[in-house]
C-alpha cells in the first residue's frame, strides 16, 4: 500500500493510474478506523481496480465545543488495518494541503430541505464542513465511484445530492450499517465508552429495531411507529441499571427529502441520536420491505446488569 501526504504526490500517483483507464474508488475517513470502514474498503476493492482512501480529521465540520482535539487517531493501527483490507493508496494530507488559505475561506453550504431535521439543527455547521472537504477530495482524487456507511444517513444523502447537483461525475454508493455482536453500530466515538455507556448506548439500536419490528409486522402510521420506539428507549433503561443518555431525536423521515413523513408509503428512514458521556451517537435503520437492517431483529434484546 503507497502512504501518500501531500496533493502534489496524490496527482503523480493517480495521473499514471488514469493512462490505464483503471475504475478508482474512493473511501474518505477521519481515521480511528473500525471493521464499518473495513467493509467499505471491501467493497470498494471488489468493484474498483484501485481503491484509495483518505485520513483527515476535517476541522470545519467540528463546532469549537466538539471533540477535534479529542476525535481518535491511531494512524499506525489504520495503516496495519487498510494493507490488511486492500487498499492500494493511502492519502493522509496536512490541514495546510486542502485548507492552503486557512479554515475561513468557501464553503459548500448544503440545501436547507435536507438540513432542517435530524442531526441539522444540533450541529448547524457541521455538514457544510463536511460537503466542502469530501469537493476537495472528489476533486483531488477524481474516482469513479466514493463509498460512505448508511450509519451517516444524512451525510450520504447530502454528499449524493451534491455529486448529482454539481455535475461530479462521480457515484456515490451507500454501504450498510456495521454493527457490533449486540447490535451497537460501529462508530469511532465508541472507544468513548466506558462499560456502563455502552450498555446504555444500546438503547439507540433496540428503539429502533423494535421500529423496524413493527413495520415489518405491517405497520405503517409514523406516529405509532415511534410511539414503540420511544417505548422501546424507555424499558431499555427501565430494565438496565444504566445512565440514560440524553435523546436528541427520534423520527422517521422520508429517504430522499429527510422531510417526516406521517405515513411509510415508500422507502423511509427511522433515525435517533443521543449523547451518552462525552460521546454523540447516531444511528439508523431502512424501513422496506428488503431492509439491509433486518438482522437485527434476531441480534439479543436484552443484557443485564448482574
Amino acid at each position: 500500500m503507497q502512504v501518500v501526504t501531500d496533493s502534489s504526490a496524490l496527482k503523480e500517483s493517480l495521473s499514471e493510474l488514469s493512462d490505464k483507464n483503471y475504475r478508482i474508488g474512493l473511501v474518505p475517513t477521519m481515521g480511528g478506523l473500525h471493521a464499518g470502514h473495513g467493509s467499505l474498503v471491501t467493497t470498494a476493492r471488489s468493484a474498483c481496480d484501485v481503491v484509495v482512501v483518505s485520513i483527515f480529521v476535517n476541522p470545519i465540520q467540528f463546532a469549537p465545543s466538539e471533540d477535534f482535539a479529542s476525535y481518535p487517531r491511531d494512524l499506525l493501527g489504520d495503516r496495519q488495518k487498510l494493507a490488511s483490507w486492500g487498499a492500494d493508496i493511502l492519502f493522509v494530507p496536512e490541514e495546510s494541503d486542502l485548507y492552503p488559505d486557512g479554515l475561513s475561506g468557501m464553503r459548500v453550504q448544503p440545501p436547507a430541505q435536507l438540513t432542517s431535521g435530524l442531526c441539522g439543527p444540533g450541529r448547524p455547521q457541521h455538514f457544510a464542513g463536511v460537503l466542502t472537504v469530501v469537493l476537495k477530495l472528489l476533486n483531488l482524487i477524481r474516482p469513479h465511484v466514493a463509498y460512505f456507511g448508511q450509519k451517516d444517513f444524512q451525510q450520504w444523502r447530502l454528499i449524493q445530492q451534491m455529486a448529482t447537483e454539481l455535475l461530479l461525475g462521480v457515484t456515490i454508493v451507500r454501504c450498510p450499517t456495521v454493527r457490533e455482536p449486540d447490535g451497537l453500530a460501529l462508530s469511532s466515538r465508541n472507544a468513548y465508552l466506558d462499560s456502563r455507556e455502552r450498555l446504555a448506548a444500546r438503547g439507540l439500536s433496540r428503539s429502533l429495531a423494535t421500529i423496524l419490528e413493527h413495520y415489518q409486522k405491517g405497520e405503517r402510521a409514523a406516529a405509532i411507529l415511534l410511539e414503540r420506539g420511544h417505548c422501546a428507549w424507555d424499558d431499555w433503561f427501565a430494565k438496565n441499571a444504566c445512565l440514560i443518555p440524553q435523546l436528541e431525536y427520534l423520527s422517521l423521515v422520508d429517504t430522499r427529502t429527510l422531510e417526516p413523513v406521517e405515513r411509510v408509503s415508500a422507502e423511509s428512514v427511522a433515525a435517533v441520536a443521543a449523547r451518552v458521556g462525552k460521546a454523540r451517537l447516531i444511528d439508523n435503520v431502512l424501513l422496506a420491505p428488503a431492509s439491509p437492517d433486518l438482522p437485527l431483529l434476531s441480534w439479543p434484546a436484552a443484557i443485564l446488569v448482574e
